[in-house]
């Protein structure tokens, strides 16, 4: 009975297995197997070891992008998580039209990520942008301001943009947390005469805290891996300033630097996966697995 019953997990598993390890495992293998090589267009391929990694941590360039990219993601990501906590409580609330509120507020993330790139740079525009008109509307500016010329004003553009498009993705995911908490508990809270904040404090959070780490797991991911938002709206410009590195590696990538461009791709994957173990240990979620 216990053989069979293992034989039918594994026919259920087997095609997810299968999968990962076609469309996910064999890539990041074979990308960073390339690392180690010298493998550029038009040159013969040649076996260099940890050459690619050396001249990685002398890298100038490679250093401003990875700072780029770790400032937007413990910037960009609390912030997410905290709107979406607070679009989630309100949604869950018995509010009129509450369901069509709910597909509204997905419109930002269903939009594709270039789509929303290229409608934010033209709110950003220095001639005729909707942020210039708004700001001088207000009088807190009596001349147009070049934000995206700058490395502040850029980069801020890129949060904001950002916050803007996967707020919605994090409301959601926070939502279905919310709906799984037993109202029991909160009815007996009240019984107990404790406070809005005494049940958000001691009810919400604690139970919601699964549900928070995944939201942040994903996030992070996405934010370490930013590329397209970037490469329409700033171009990791000006300067070089935005540029992420997946944007820097895909610039090596482009100029056929393939060995040099998988070094890069390998060292994101790292802090990924790095970030990603540490949100599961956070969460606990191998605590339930074992269970």
């Amino acid at each position: 009975m216990k053989n069979k019953l293992l034989q039918n997990h594994f026919f259920f598993v087997f095609p997810l297995c299968l999968f990962v390890g076609l469309f996910i495992l064999l890539p990041v293998l074979g990308t960073i197997f390339n690392s180690f090589f010298k493998d550029v267009s038009f040159l013969e391929r040649k076996f260099v070891f940890l050459n690619n990694y050396k001249q990685l941590l002398i890298d100038s360039a490679f250093w401003q992008s990875f700072c780029f990219t770790i400032l937007f993601v413990f910037v960009s990501v609390p912030l997410q998580i905290v709107l979406g906590l607070i679009f989630a409580l309100l949604l869950n609330e018995y509010i009129p039209l509450r369901g069509l509120l709910r597909a509204v507020v997905l419109i930002p993330w269903a939009i594709p990520s270039a789509i929303s790139a290229r409608t934010w740079q033209l709110i950003y525009n220095y001639n005729y942008g909707l942020a210039n008109f708004l700001w001088m509307k207000l009088g807190i500016s009596t001349t147009p301001i070049n934000w995206l010329g700058t490395d502040v004003g850029a980069f801020f553009a890129l949060v904001i943009s950002d916050t803007w498009k996967t707020t919605p993705f994090v409301a959601i995911i926070l939502l279905a947390g919310l709906q799984a908490i037993p109202q029991e508990l909160y009815a007996q809270a009240q019984v107990d005469q404790a406070n809005l904040w005494q049940r958000f404090y001691k009810i919400t959070l604690p139970l919601l805290k699964p549900i928070i780490i995944v939201a942040l797991l994903f996030r992070t991911i996405d934010a370490l891996r930013i590329f397209d938002l970037i490469y329409v709206l700033t171009g990791g410009g000006p300067g070089g300033a935005t540029t992420s590195v997946s944007l820097y590696a895909y610039k090596y990538f482009l100029t056929g630097d393939f060995g040099y461009g998988s070094c890069v791709s390998t060292v994101l994957f790292v802090i990924a996966f790095l970030l990603s173990i540490l949100y599961i240990k956070i969460g606990q979620f191998y605590k339930s697995i074992i269970v």
